[in-house]
């Protein structure tokens, strides 16, 4: 790779984050001079999500001092993955680097990440987890049985403890880009993309500042989209249910004929009561899966834009 007057673009997502933007960039400017060396420019793309406190005035402050800083500034909140497309549709970078402000993501990867790419040849370096040190014990066993299922039901790689950090070449980031979905699950499009990626082990870190503003429920919400987005295998389960209840309602009907000649007690109002709830309730929880797919083909028909800016520069 040419490395010649290259452009580095850092993209970083803020929902309510100002008092980390300040942290994060000084943490980030330490390794100012090494790109200097490598004659890199630095850019930064911070994408503000819709903030409810001063993270826009923070990120405006930083400009006065750094012309390399740019802001996007979303008209409400439209989520991650929003802010996520609209950071690579406006990055110039011949490099990519999706990071957080909340200092998760080590500034102190970056030169290593730099060197596997333009030294080794790497399309693409990620990093992951080794470690869940500080998070809630119950998110981290739904997390790991996420990444489990995921591994079984989807073609697409999606590795345990995966972050959003990385940093891509220009040909990755164009290639994301083409990928026009409303709903969108990054995890999953960076791993179909495919391309020859480093991956990058940490231990886990605390945030800087803030609270995450990723609660329980969000994360379901979240994982759900990432099943749907890449896996069919949910179309499939009442094709599987109704086989298993078909083969068991057989052999019910069996046990039951062979009690009627034994003349067997038999509570036949209430069987029948229960077996048709349970059958039921399958039946509405497919329906319901199947629902859950024909929802996101509903918002992608829509066609309506992934976010609207209400301030940039």
């Amino acid at each position: 790779m040419n490395t010649s007057n290259t452009i580095l673009s850092i993209i970083v997502p803020c929902f309510n984050e100002e008092e980390s933007v300040p942290l994060f960039y000084a943490e980030t400017m330490k390794y100012e001079k090494f790109f200097i060396d490598n004659n890199v420019t630095l850019e930064f793309v911070f994408v503000d999500d819709g903030s409810r406190d001063k993270t826009v005035e923070v990120v405006k402050s930083l400009r006065e001092k750094d012309e390399r800083i740019h802001l996007i500034s979303f008209s409400r909140n439209f989520g991650k993955e929003a802010a996520i497309i609209a950071g690579f549709e406006r990055a110039s970078g011949d490099l990519v680097t999706l990071m957080d402000a909340d200092l998760q993501d080590p500034p102190a990867l970056l030169p290593e990440m730099y060197r596997y790419i333009t030294k080794e040849g790497y399309d693409s370096v990620a990093t992951r987890r080794v470690t869940r040190t500080g998070e809630p014990p119950i998110r981290s066993w739904f997390a790991r049985r996420f990444y489990g299922l995921m591994r079984r039901i989807s073609r697409t790689e999606i590795v345990d403890g995966a972050r959003d950090f990385r940093m891509m070449t220009r040909k990755v980031v164009n290639a994301i880009l083409s990928m026009k979905e409303c709903n969108r699950f990054s995890k999953g499009i960076f791993g179909w993309v495919g391309f020859d990626t480093k991956w990058l082990e940490y231990e886990n870190i605390q945030r800087a500042a803030g609270e995450t503003k990723w609660s329980f429920w969000k994360l379901f919400l979240y994982s759900l989209d990432g099943i749907m987005a890449f896996s069919t295998v949910p179309l499939i389960l009442p094709l599987i249910f109704g086989i298993v209840f078909c083969i068991a309602s057989v052999a019910l009907l069996v046990v039951t004929i062979v009690q009627a000649v034994m003349n067997y007690p038999m509570y036949l109002l209430f069987l029948i009561l229960c077996v048709t709830t349970f059958v039921g309730g399958i039946i509405l929880c497919c329906l319901g899966i199947v629902g859950m797919y024909f929802s996101k083909l509903y918002t992608e028909i829509k066609d309506r834009p992934k976010y609207l800016v209400k301030e940039e520069f």
